[in-house]
């Protein structure tokens, strides 16, 4: 039986051939260390590391008004952004209820430090992020910064970023974009934007390996040093370079993984990836909506990307991903997804959470039929 990959919105799998190819190349011919040496490798290796941040510049349109730093992770951006933050006792940061622990949990850090405040934005029925009571609310508590994932990676719901940030700075506070689920997948123009900070994942709608990650920051905007560090440059000092990106980019450079993330920019299509993954998850939310034993989680059809959260009734959650493993080869995510905030709006708990199946550019139409299928299966033994 063919296995069935359904848990991109986890890492997208498989990657680009090209991708393995940079790799498996770089590893072999190139894995020395960026930014260290004044020989050729060396020399070869910075050149990599530097088209690579062109392209990505290039992906977001952004070079005009931003830098961009690369780290291992979109956890690590987080961090160094909400760490390097200039916090206050009794500041106000708001949140949407889609975000992540990637940022959720730095922000507590901060909470319990500096004792900010979290609060989180106000939702419409359908689960869209209610512009009306958020503008109220800045009005009443003005935001120090505001925090928002582009792409839900619960529910694959697309945030309204370019209405929030233009709310957030008419009470002049600071945007953080998580685009984690978003880059690759959706055009963005930081350019044009208010955004002050967009982190981004690698190994996701990127399509490149794991271990890469980063931010865009915009060239007027500051943070405190957070992680030190060797960085190859005035080693005699040791205080932290503070131009951008060597300030945030202590130790070696992850020169294979950057590698594989430049040949995945080489091949990204947002156009085709997202029109692609709605065609699949508009087919699911079809065939299993409308069954009286199955739950679904779905944001606005023109609001949707490649991600599809439901729960059988009758199964938890959990189980549901276990017998469609062994019983089907098809592997979907279960559980809450490392975002503690949607879930009381979801009211999934009884589930324990919920099946996420998420799609990418490599599904086809035969393995969303076939989860159909089997999801349907199982909800008709309830």
């Amino acid at each position: 039986m063919k296995s069935i990959y359904l848990d991109n919105g986890a890492t997208t799998y498989p990657k680009p051939e090209s991708v393995y190819e940079a790799m498996d190349y770089v590893s072999r011919n190139l894995a020395v260390n960026a930014g260290r040496g004044s020989y050729k490798l060396a020399r070869e290796a910075t050149e990599l590391i530097d088209e690579t941040r062109e392209k990505l510049l290039y992906l977001v349109n952004g070079k005009d008004e931003m830098y961009v730093v690369l780290t291992p992770s979109a956890t690590m951006a987080a961090n160094l952004i909400i760490q390097g933050m200039d916090w206050k006792k009794g500041d106000i940061c708001y949140v949407s209820p889609y975000e992540h622990n990637a940022i959720m949990r730095p922000l507590h850090l901060m909470e319990e430090k500096y004792q900010i405040e979290i609060a989180q934005l106000p939702l419409n029925d359908d689960l869209t992020i209610d512009l009306e009571k958020t503008e109220y609310l800045f009005g009443i508590k003005e935001p120090k910064a505001v925090f928002l994932t582009q792409v839900s990676n619960v529910t694959g719901y697309i945030l309204p970023i370019e209405k929030l940030s233009k709310l957030t700075k008419k009470h002049k506070g600071k945007v953080v974009v998580d685009s984690s689920q978003s880059l690759g997948l959706i055009n963005i123009n930081l350019n044009e934007s208010l955004v002050d900070y967009m982190i981004f994942a690698g190994h996701k709608n990127l399509y490149g390996p794991l271990g890469m990650g980063g931010f865009f920051i915009r060239k007027s905007e500051r943070l405190k040093t957070v992680l030190a560090g060797g960085t190859g440059s005035d080693s005699l000092n040791l205080n932290m370079p503070q131009s951008i990106p060597g300030m945030f980019e202590p130790a070696s450079p992850n020169i294979v993984a950057i590698a594989g993330l430049k040949a995945a920019i080489e091949e990204t299509d947002t156009d085709y990836c997202l029109e692609h993954e709605r065609k699949l998850i508009n087919y699911i939310a079809k065939k299993i909506s409308r069954n009286k034993n199955i739950v679904t989680y779905l944001p606005p059809e023109h609001l949707r990307t490649g991600i599809m959260a439901f729960n059988i009734k009758g199964y938890s959650a959990s189980d549901v991903g276990m017998i469609l493993d062994e019983d089907f080869n098809i592997a979907v995510r279960t559980g809450y997804h490392c975002a503690p905030l949607i879930h009381e709006h979801l009211k999934d708990k009884n589930f324990t959470g919920v099946v996420r199946a998420s799609v990418s550019r490599f599904t086809t139409m035969e393995d969303v039929e076939a989860l159909v299928d089997a999801v349907v299966e199982l909800s008709e033994s309830v």
